[in-house]
């Protein structure tokens, strides 16, 4: 009977700590999604907790309780909003019939995250960038890319497959043409040149049935 106590006692506090640290967790993201905005438009080197703070509806206190320092919170903003951005093109690619349908919904959407989600891609690049330099953000960063990379590859292999064909190039090298056009165009974009998403539009038009 106290065996059966013994258990059912270390079972209730499993439970209970499994439940702290989704509220801890949930805690980070809602924080993470406070702080994306200050992030994306200073950037990492001129931003710090007490700024991001002085922005949002948080603390001081309440992010130095929740991340360790700003390197910590960086990363949590990073990966929760590439995580959302990874299945952005999903829908594109489970519903399109035609290659011209497929070509259509992602051009769409690639148009409008370039124009709505500038800061938080310069946000992205700024992270990389200083992942060259920061090891505490090199795995996040490497993990992220694989993402993105797999992202890519789903879009490319589903064009492929609609023309009967396979795609020409390896996924990491599919992923590095593509992110170098978009990473271009975002610079151009944040300049104030008109012709940035056009050109890539075009770009990325004309490139798809060469590679895939």
């Amino acid at each position: 009977m106290a065996r059966q106590v013994t258990g059912a006692a270390r079972r209730v506090a499993d439970a209970a700590e499994v439940l702290r640290d989704e509220k801890f967790n949930a805690r980070r993201i809602e924080l993470a999604e406070a702080a994306l905005e200050t992030l994306g438009e200073l950037g990492f080197a001129r931003t710090s907790l007490r700024e991001i703070a002085q922005n949002s509806a948080f603390t001081h206190g309440v992010f130095h309780y929740y991340f360790s320092d700003k390197l910590d919170l960086i990363c949590c903003c990073v990966r929760h909003y590439k995580a959302k951005c990874v299945t952005r093109y999903d829908d594109v690619v489970a519903t399109a019939t035609s290659r011209d349908e497929l070509t259509e919904g992602f051009l769409g959407k690639l148009a409008a995250t370039l124009q709505n989600e500038a800061r938080m891609h310069r946000l992205w690049y700024d992270l990389r960038s200083q992942a060259m330099f920061e090891a505490a953000f090199r795995k996040d960063v490497l993990e992220i890319d694989k993402s993105l990379e797999a992202m890519i590859w789903r879009i490319a292999s589903r064009y492929a497959e609609l023309g009967g064909k396979r795609p020409a190039s390896s996924p990491a090298a599919l992923y590095a043409l593509f992110d170098g056009l978009f990473q271009s165009a975002l610079l151009k974009h944040l300049a104030g040149d008109k012709t940035a998403m056009p050109e890539l539009l075009d770009e990325v038009r004309h490139l798809l049935p060469t590679v895939c």
